[in-house]
C-alpha cells in the first residue's frame, strides 16, 4: 500500500515509500528527512557553490548524474563560459531548495571548489586519498597524516572527512589563488609525496599502478571538477555518509563507517 504524499519544508514529497536502499529498506522519505535534519550543517558547503548531483528514483544501483538544472526546478541558475558558448549550472541556497532537489531524486551532492562570487578563484583545494582495495586501513591512515604534515609545513589549514567510500578527503583553505594555481600547487604536493614515499603514494590513477598504494587524486582541483559535499549521503550499500571528522578521530572512524542508520 502506497503512503500518502507528505510535505517537508514546504515541498510535497511524491512516492515517499519508494525504496532507495533495498538491503536497509531505506525509503525516499527517510532520505528527505535526513537532509531536513542536517540542512544547517550541509548548507554552508552548498551555498553559492555550483553543485552536481547523483540521482536515483527506486534503487541506488540505478543512478544517474545531473549537473544542469531541471526545468522549473527551484534552484538558482548560473552560467559558465563565454557568452557565445555558455553552459547553465546551478546552486542551492536554501533548505527548501535542498529538499526540492531530493524530491526530484537527488541523493548525492557534489560541489565545486570555488563559489559563484568568484568562480575563477577557489576557496578550497581538495585531495582525495583513494586506496587500493587491498591496502590495509592503517596504511591509508598513515598516508592521511603524511599529507597533513606537508600541508602544515606549508602553513595551509586543512580539515578531514570520510568519503563514504574507500578513502578520506582533505579540504584545504586557500585564497588569492586562481584555479590554475590551485591545480598546479595540488599537483606539486602530490608529486612530492609520491617521490618521498613511493611505497605509499601514486599519482597515476590506473589500477595497475596503484596496487597496495594510495592514489592521491589532486585532479579535483581542475575547473569544473567536483568532490562529494560534507554530510552528503552516498548511493552505495549501507547508505554511507561523507562526514567531517577531527584528525584526532582518524584512527577510530573508517571511511564508510558512518551511515544513515548510525548517524546521530
Amino acid at each position: 500500500m502506497r503512503e500518502k504524499r507528505v510535505r517537508v519544508s514546504g515541498i510535497e514529497i511524491t512516492h515517499p515509500e519508494r525504496i532507495i536502499y533495498p538491503k536497509e529498506k531505506i525509503t525516499k522519505l527517510d532520505v528527505v528527512r535526513y537532509y531536513e535534519k542536517i540542512s544547517k550543517k550541509i548548507m554552508p558547503f552548498l551555498k553559492n557553490r555550483l553543485v552536481s548531483e547523483i540521482r536515483c528514483y527506486t534503487n541506488f544501483s540505478e543512478k544517474f548524474y545531473k549537473k544542469h538544472p531541471q526545468k522549473n526546478a527551484l534552484v538558482e541558475s548560473f552560467y559558465v563560459g563565454k557568452k557565445s558558448k555558455q553552459n547553465e549550472y546551478f546552486y542551492i541556497n536554501s533548505k527548501k531548495q535542498l529538499i526540492s532537489e531530493v524530491q526530484l531524486g537527488a541523493v548525492e551532492f557534489h560541489i565545486w571548489n570555488s563559489r559563484i562570487i568568484d568562480i575563477n578563484h577557489p576557496d578550497l583545494m581538495i585531495f582525495d586519498l583513494d586506496p587500493d582495495e587491498n591496502l590495509p586501513l592503517t596504511k591509508l591512515r598513515e598516508g592521511v597524516m603524511l599529507l597533513k604534515k606537508i600541508l602544515t609545513k606549508l602553513k595551509l589549514k586543512c580539515s578531514l572527512k570520510t568519503s563514504g567510500g574507500k578513502g578520506y578527503h582533505i579540504f584545504v583553505k586557500v585564497n588569492n589563488m586562481t584555479t590554475k594555481k590551485v591545480a598546479n600547487l595540488s599537483k606539486q604536493i602530490a608529486l612530492v609525496l609520491e617521490e618521498k614515499y613511493p611505497n605509499i603514494f601514486v599519482t597515476n590513477m590506473s589500477k595497475e599502478n596503484r596496487k597496495n598504494k594510495i592514489f592521491i587524486d589532486y585532479l579535483r582541483n581542475k575547473r569544473g571538477a567536483t568532490c562529494v559535499a560534507p554530510y552528503s549521503l552516498r548511493l552505495r550499500e549501507n547508505a554511507p555518509i561523507s562526514v567531517p571528522i577531527p584528525f584526532s578521530q582518524l584512527n577510530k572512524i573508517a571511511p564508510s563507517q558512518i551511515n544513515l542508520l548510525n548517524y546521530k
